[in-house]
């Protein structure tokens, strides 16, 4: 049987997958590695958020106050995300994985890459980064943030909920696709370049999906982002939005871990290679 897994493709001779994290993990709770690892979350998503934010409204006061043309436009706010998720994940892989945003988090949780325990304190990591973020921001920029709308989520006028929904679904599942494919451990043990190279497509990733939503939702693909961003704000129509922001990415999410697990890397068929071999023993 063994042999017949090899021939097919499914397990290369010189590796074999690593055994599922588990659902529930105790244990977890009393290693400082867990707890390192949620700090650099925070931080992370709090540098994540305060850039970010910060370009946005930066640009929207230098359009309003000066020529239409200038400031960094469209494309300098998609390169203020792409690069700063290229740059956080690239600091914080290996400590934490570098998910910043709880769909990533939710993924690779429904990929048994991570426990229950740690996706929902990553989760709450996340959340309380993006708030600090962006609160950093009003507190330096207050003006600013208020007058051009805190950075904060909403579906643009002439769009349909279902259009938004749309959106934030394809764009977190190109997002976490990326995340799945760069850190596949089987492209790891085959390409040795793979785990370095692994932030920028992540990073080009966010950069593209930035380019093709602005305009429709701004862009969430991370419920961190929006909600961090939301909270501060405190606008009536950021928080009648912000629905799109969770669901949407978390069926992308979902989507990309099945598609990957399950068609691409033939989970299910191994698992019923699995069960066969145990039963006819």
């Amino acid at each position: 049987m063994a042999k017949d897994i090899e021939a097919s493709g499914f397990q290369s001779k010189d590796y074999q997958d690593p055994p599922p994290a588990p659902l529930i993990d105790a244990e977890e709770l009393t290693q400082w590695s867990l707890y390192r690892a949620v700090i650099a979350e925070f931080i992370a998503t709090l540098l994540f958020l305060y850039i970010t934010v910060l370009t946005v409204i930066g640009y929207k006061s230098q359009i309003d106050n000066a020529d239409p043309c200038g400031g960094v436009g469209i494309l300098g706010i998609a390169w203020a995300f792409g690069g700063m998720i290229f740059v956080l994940v690239y600091c914080t892989a290996g400590i934490s994985g570098g998910h910043i945003n709880p769909a990533v988090t939710f993924g690779l949780f429904l990929a048994r890459k991570v426990s229950l325990i740690r996706a929902i304190l990553y989760m709450a990591a996340q959340c309380l980064g993006a708030i600090c973020g962006c609160g950093l921001v009003k507190a330096f920029q207050k003006a600013y943030y208020t007058r051009y709308g805190g950075g904060a989520n909403e579906l643009a006028d002439g769009y349909s909920t279902g259009t938004g929904l749309g959106a934030e679904i394809i764009g977190t599942f190109v997002l976490v696709y990326t995340v799945f494919s760069a850190t596949d451990p089987k492209r790891n043990a085959r390409d040795s370049h793979i785990p370095v190279l692994a932030p920028l497509p992540i990073g080009f990733a966010v950069f593209m999906v930035h380019l093709a939503t602005i305009p429709i939702t701004g862009t969430g693909i991370n419920p961190a982002r929006s909600f961090g961003a939301a909270v501060i704000y405190n606008n009536d129509k950021a928080w009648d939005d912000q629905w799109l922001f969770w669901v949407g990415p978390f069926i992308g999410a979902a989507i990309a871990a099945i598609y990957h697990q399950f068609i691409l890397r033939a989970g299910a068929i191994k698992a019923l290679g699995s069960f066969r071999s145990s039963s006819n023993m």
